[in-house]
């Protein structure tokens, strides 16, 4: 994250005004953040199909034809955590907090099963705990 910013805001100083500066820096942070939340979500969408269609197989009695795009799921999945710009740890962890936020709104629109208050409480624990990884300063 730490380079992505320096090399966008070579890109961005040059070209600004002094007092425009300071907008430009906080629209390229939130610009990544949006970015970041966006691939995670994709991420996990990819990971819930790619768990998802295998269950139907096994416990629902669906086609085994599922498994083929249940692979190609995760080999997406795969991919999808190979773009982010940090340490691979890092990523798995804040990553988690924001698989739990769509695993719930997948068990509310998928199976049809309304999230309890303490589903939504523990979704929002999860994604503040991602919000401190991602945001926290690194050395």
């Amino acid at each position: 994250m730490d380079e992505l910013i320096k090399t966008a805001l070579k890109e961005v100083l040059p070209r600004r005004l002094d007092n425009l500066i300071v907008p430009s820096i906080f629209y390229l942070i939130v610009t990544y953040m949006i970015k970041i939340l966006i691939l995670f979500v994709f991420t996990a969408i990819a990971e819930i199909v790619g768990c998802y269609l295998p269950y139907l197989w096994l416990n629902q009695g669906k086609s085994p034809v599922l498994l083929i795009p249940a692979a190609l799921s995760l080999v997406l999945f795969a991919w999808l955590l190979s773009l982010h710009p940090t340490a691979a740890g890092r990523i798995y962890a804040a990553y988690g907090g924001v698989y739990i936020g769509v695993a719930i709104l997948w068990l509310w629109l998928v199976d049809g099963i309304r999230p309890t208050v303490w589903d939504i409480a523990g979704a929002c624990v999860a994604l503040l705990g991602m919000a401190i990884i991602m945001l926290a300063p690194k050395s």
